[in-house]
């Protein structure tokens, strides 16, 4: 199967620890690399797990807090001293531009390389990005300022070819791709050769949602359902439900909930409160709603 895995660069939440990174991820789909979050020392974490600059050309900033941009200009800084040429997109909430352009202007005032940004609107999901095998929509959430997740989806791919098949019916060159797409085969004779004896089925696609800072919301549920990893919040153990709630977070149980109820088949738990020593009474009370959870940490690599 094609690459698509994820890479933890960074899992912690607000407070500094020296345990964890502020928030960032990188997914990485067939070598094209989509940066999610990028907190503090993301670059750092990047080189760490001996990731490419040269493949990063799309960063998606959840919201505005600093422990999910704060990284973006250093970042932007030493992609501009490795001399980069090809464009860098940024999509944000409204409001990122206007906040990095005067210091970028400041500190890279002879950029090598363009930054394009894209801002999205936060209230519906949104497709805000779309290439030959990948659909990235935002996922609406409720934080205390606007905050957006993202469902990255593969595209269906077409059936793939039985070669031997395809010489043995002597099928010429200009069919094969009306194959691909299903259509079955008819012989200068008339016989009609079925497509499921010429083509197997190509592997099902992939998808992953991130979700960000947010209260437990019932709309995630309906738009994650299915996915293969499922990424969310998990600030606080249920014993400090109430201060989740007052920060607009979400606890341990309270994700594997939603994982649970949407049917996803894996859940990656991170964002964790500095106020805990050891993430595991998260993990066990995540597991005992949803088995199938995992715990974030730096440098974690989780094919999907």
């Amino acid at each position: 199967m094609e690459k698509f895995e994820l890479h933890i660069l960074g899992c912690g939440s607000a407070l500094p620890t020296t345990r964890h990174f502020p928030t960032s991820q990188i997914l990485n789909v067939r070598d094209k690399l989509f940066m999610i979050d990028c907190g503090e020392g993301a670059q750092l974490q990047f080189r760490k797990s001996r990731l490419k600059f040269s493949r990063l050309n799309h960063i998606f900033i959840s919201h505005l807090h600093g422990d999910h941009c704060f990284g973006l200009l250093g970042l932007i800084s030493t992609l501009n001293l490795l001399g980069r040429t090809a464009e860098l997109h940024i999509h944000s909430p409204q409001g990122l531009e206007e906040l990095l352009k005067p210091m970028l202007d400041f500190f890279n005032h002879q950029m090598t390389y363009p930054v394009v940004f894209h801002a999205f609107e936060t209230k519906e999901p949104t497709l805000v990005y779309e290439d030959r095998s990948l659909t990235v929509t935002t996922i609406p959430l409720r934080h205390r300022m606007p905050t957006c997740g993202f469902l990255f989806a593969e595209k269906p791919r077409p059936n793939h070819i039985i070669r031997e098949m395809i010489d043995f019916y002597q099928i010429p060159v200009y069919e094969l791709n009306r194959i691909k797409n299903g259509a079955d085969y008819v012989t200068p004779d008339g016989k009609t050769i079925p497509n499921s004896r010429l083509t197997r089925p190509s592997d099902p696609p992939r998808s992953y949602a991130y979700c960000s800072d947010t209260l437990p919301l019932a709309s995630v549920v309906e738009q994650v359902r299915g996915v293969d990893l499922l990424f969310h919040e998990a600030t606080f153990v249920e014993e400090d439900a109430a201060r989740a709630k007052e920060t607009y977070h979400t606890t341990a149980s309270q994700a594997a909930s939603i994982a649970r109820e949407a049917g996803v088949k894996r859940l990656l738990v991170g964002h964790f409160s500095a106020r805990y020593d050891n993430e595991e009474l998260l993990l066990e009370q995540a597991r005992a709603v949803f088995p199938e959870t995992l715990l974030a940490k730096e440098t974690l690599c989780v094919p999907i």
